[in-house]
């Protein structure tokens, strides 16, 4: 084979490399593992299962808190959910998130706001800054809760409470101690 057709084989063998390469590379980054990256919590699947998983093996709540994870339920036109890291805590109505695949599919976008729109101020309903907008979106997506970094307490057998003697004469106030009746 001539120095010319070895060359042009070459590139046909690259070429096609080069194409089984590419749908690997086009995949874009998901909100979960995005999460999971930032947050430290150690989840998999579905950001709609996440709630769930983390029940009994981190602290969840219903209060956004530093480096939680904002949990969204899924809904007819965000099947799979969502996943978020809390980033900065603004109000008590509104934080800024980090997270994947939200505005621009795969994108990244760091400190975005989020606020609270449920009518009970509980953290149960959210609108979330979308870039095509530049400012919050339109709708408003409904909230598992948070998914705090910190592991749920393992459950320990109860230790007998030693015997407690309750004194029944006057003590001097403790300092800061509010007095009775506030």
């Amino acid at each position: 084979m001539n120095s010319k057709a070895l060359t042009a084989r070459f590139a046909l063998v690259v070429s096609c490399a080069l194409m089984t390469v590419a749908p690997a590379q086009a995949r874009y980054l998901q909100c979960v593992p995005f999460a999971r990256e930032v947050s430290g919590i150690e989840i998999r699947g579905n950001a709609n299962t996440w709630w769930g998983q983390a029940a009994g093996r981190y602290e969840r709540g219903h209060v956004p808190v530093e480096g939680a994870v904002m949990a969204f339920k899924a809904t007819r036109g965000m099947p799979v959910g969502h996943v978020a890291m809390v980033s900065r805590i603004v109000s008590d109505r509104e934080v800024l998130l980090t997270h994947a695949n939200w505005s621009r599919r795969g994108g990244i976008e760091r400190d975005v706001r989020a606020i609270d729109v449920s009518p009970a101020g509980d953290w149960s309903a959210v609108r979330v800054w979308y870039a095509g907008n530049g400012d919050l979106g339109t709708s408003s997506y409904p909230l598992a809760g948070f998914i705090y970094p910190e592991k749920a307490p393992e459950a320990q057998a109860e230790a007998p409470l030693a015997p407690m003697t309750i004194a029944t004469t006057a003590a001097a106030p403790v300092a800061g101690a509010l007095p009775v009746g506030n």
